[in-house]
């Protein structure tokens, strides 16, 4: 071989050698990820970038892309994906006022979803459905009606603490790994959505700036810029005239521009769709398409309803190939959704990722379960306790469990859920701790209608008879409140609620077994307040116990035996009737809320009993005058002044008296502290600018100048008449100058 035909293979064998490495530019786990991506993206045709925009991302062999599902749930544990950890619902985690177990849950949760993944990952790095790393989860819509079916799956009604405990769950869910994710966290729905459920898909929801920016806007700002969520969902309904998933204001300027949020946005399951079909903003499907990723959608939840409509995929292809969105667009996207697989690991060497020592068996393990049952204890809110009857203070021969919920798994797991492998119902809870007493069961009634069964009742009202002690277990069910159901019965509509009483059929269950004249405790269940007056008045023990997770039963029995001491508190408010709310599909925030409701409620915001009792003592504020921009300190401290050992829930509230856009009252901090006997805990709060600050009616946030009245207490500083008042003091200080907020 001559010297020139040397140099030209030389040069061929170069050229083929600087081809391969172009070619594993984006599979080079040295290089910085932005750099990997793009040169992911450059290499796709356009056909196969679309592929990538619909929660079932498909293949690209050619590229060495495995097919992807991005739809997973995880409200309270890995949903939808087999036997998985149960925690309890949302919003009774939210009642535990424990950002801290919070964290850990979250954490515990995404090692979960780290096992499903590893447990049914395919040869080529396919993932099955709901079997993914892109966690569609928390949701932290205001609950501001306690009418509204999905509220079960919110934190309640508080901006603070949803953003408090929301912080808690998207960072437990992220990790701390400095490159990489452990999961996903989207917090969802963007913007305003908490019902009513039958209307979603095209209702035009009208905010004032204040209402947007007071109560509505908080918590997504809190966890894009300081929980650095990677992800967002945006809602099905329009605001102030735009679909949230194609709204400028919403995903341009407060989303992507004043919070720089860097992560993609996946639509609410065929909320694309409805930008043309149910709020008729676009007049064709491709329009609909492109407004929305115009806007800034990144990512299609969807499928076809009929076969006049396309799938949201399909629309976005022919809205490049028509000239009504810019190709330009689609990178853009594609470039934020592989970002997120590139940092969740799926494209490096395990030995590279922190998370991939995961094995597919570290799901529903002994020590996740124990960390639900401690999850449901702290859920637990005792709303009443006359005269000490908790804990029970002797053996009962008989106990006679009563009700629909009683021995219900629908009233554990709430909605959005995996599947417990040892339920523990209230029944069987029962029947576990007091092996001493012979428990009899029977349901009685239904939990809703207007028929009634009148031997089912009877047998019900005979078990009591032989009983020396009734606990009857009343209230909701995923089956009547939830998401977009065809439901249409007493009380419920849709899924929604369309009266807050206790159901009526239950009502007259619960007066009957009373009449029996047998000790009795009331444990109420579901996802949101329920108005039970009556029994408020009649029974002498209430708990709340909500949709209590796994081990809820266990918890409940506890709680009644004195094994563990109750220390939840509401994070919504309990109100006396139906005729104490607005119309459900008015969202002003007049009159809503314990921040803004002037009426009085059954049990308020913030309330819970424990069975030992508290003290707050020298309150202490750093400095008495406070510049606008400064942080402030407030301390106090809290003293078990009981016979028993507990958790008390220190709340400090803000009240600026007489500002105009300043709610009556705001939880701006909150501490569960354990306290044995006598012992005393300072707790210390810092309130930052923003918690001092109110919006007025053009929606700017200001720290104003005047005095700032503080309580801290174990719940709000007023309460109804009749009801125990929160142990708690007040302090003040005063405001010196102004200070305008960005948003």
């Amino acid at each position: 071989m001559n010297t020139k035909k040397i140099a030209a293979f030389i040069s061929l064998l170069l050229f083929s050698f600087a081809l391969q490495l172009q070619a594993q530019v984006y599979k080079n786990s040295k290089l910085p990820t932005e750099e990997r991506v793009s040169d992911l993206v450059k290499r796709m045709t356009l056909k196969e970038k679309v592929s990538q925009l619909g929660h079932t991302a498909d293949a690209i062999p050619r590229l060495g892309v495995p097919q992807y599902d991005w739809w997973n749930e995880g409200l309270h544990g890995v949903a939808a994906a087999g036997n998985a950890t149960v925690f309890p619902q949302a919003i009774g985690l939210a009642a535990m006022f424990d950002a801290p177990l919070m964290h850990q849950i979250a954490d515990v949760t995404s090692t979960e979803f780290r096992a499903k993944y590893v447990e049914k990952l395919h040869p080529d790095g396919s993932s099955d459905w709901f079997r993914g790393l892109t966690v569609w989860s928390p949701n932290i819509n205001i609950f501001r009606d306690p009418r509204w079916g999905r509220g079960q799956e919110t934190y309640g009604e508080d901006p603070y603490l949803t953003s408090q405990v929301g912080l808690a769950f998207v960072t437990g869910l992220q990790g701390d790994d400095p490159k990489y994710l452990k999961t996903v966290s989207t917090p969802k729905h963007f913007a305003v959505h908490s019902g009513p459920e039958p209307t979603r898909h095209k209702v035009d929801v009208i905010v004032s700036k204040h209402d947007m920016e007071d109560t509505y806007l908080p918590a997504f700002r809190a966890l894009v810029m300081q929980g650095k969520a990677d992800s967002i969902m945006c809602a099905y309904n329009s605001v102030n005239g735009q679909p949230a998933c194609a709204n400028d204001d919403l995903m341009k300027g407060h989303l992507r521009k004043a919070w720089g949020f860097q992560g993609y946005v996946v639509s609410d399951c065929g909320a694309v769709k409805d930008v043309f079909e149910g709020h008729h903003y676009a007049k064709t499907m491709e329009e609909g398409a492109a407004d929305s990723f115009k806007a800034g959608t990144d990512l299609v939840c969807g499928w076809p309803v009929d076969t006049r409509v396309k799938m949201e995929k399909d629309a976005l292809q022919g809205a490049v190939e028509t000239g009504i969105l810019k190709e330009s667009v689609l990178d853009e996207a594609l470039q934020r959704l592989f970002t997120a697989r590139l940092r969740l690991g799926m494209f490096d060497p395990p030995s590279m990722v922190p998370w991939s020592k995961i094995t597919a068996a570290d799901y529903d393990t002994e020590e996740h379960r124990l960390l639900s049952l401690k999850a449901a204890r702290e859920a637990i809110v005792l709303l009443k306790n006359e005269n000490g009857f908790l804990p029970l203070k002797k053996t009962h021969a008989t106990i006679a469990v009563i009700g629909p919920d009683a021995d219900n798994v629908d009233a554990l797991t709430g909605n959005y859920n995996g599947t417990p492998a040892k339920p523990k119902t209230v029944l069987t809870g029962i029947k576990d701790r007091f092996k001493e007493s012979n428990v009899i069961y029977a349901q009685g009634v239904g939990l809703t209608g207007a028929a009634e069964n009148p031997k089912a009742e009877a047998e019900a009202l005979e078990a009591v008879r032989k009983a020396d002690l009734a606990i009857v277990v009343l209230g909701l069910s995923p089956k009547i409140e939830g998401e977009e159901m065809k439901i249409e019965t007493d009380g419920f509509s849709g899924g929604d609620r369309t009266k807050i009483e206790l159901p009526a059929i239950q009502e007259k269950l619960l007066e009957r077994v009373y009449a029996e004249g047998k000790p009795m405790i009331l444990v109420l269940m579901g996802g949101s307040a329920i108005a039970v007056n009556w029994a408020d008045e009649k029974i002498p023990a209430i708990l709340d116990a909500w949709y209590g997770g796994g081990e809820g039963g266990t918890a409940v029995a506890e709680v009644i035996a004195g094994d563990y001491n109750p220390a939840g508190r509401l994070p919504v408010t309990f109100y006396k009737s139906t005729d104490q709310l607005p119309a459900f599909e008015d969202y002003s925030m007049s009159k809503r809320t314990y921040r803004y409701f002037d009426g009085e409620p059954l049990y308020p915001f913030g309330y819970g009993l424990s069975y030992t009792s508290f003290a707050y003592k020298d309150p202490k504020v750093a400095k008495t005058k406070v510049d606008a921009k400064e942080t402030v300190t407030v301390s106090v401290d809290v003293v078990n002044t009981g016979k028993v050992a507990g958790d008390e829930v220190a709340q400090l509230y803000i009240t600026h008296a007489g500002v105009s856009g300043a709610p009556i009252r705001a939880l701006q901090g909150f501490r569960r502290v354990h306290l044995e006997p006598g012992q005393t805990s300072t707790v210390e709060f810092k309130l930052d600018n923003r918690q001092l600050s109110i919006v007025d009616a053009s929606g700017t946030r200001r720290v104003v100048p005047g005095e700032v009245n503080v309580w801290i207490g174990g719940g709000q500083p007023v309460s109804r008449t009749g009801l125990p008042k929160a142990a708690g003091v007040e302090t003040h200080f005063t405001i010196v100058g102004e200070s305008v907020l960005s948003e």
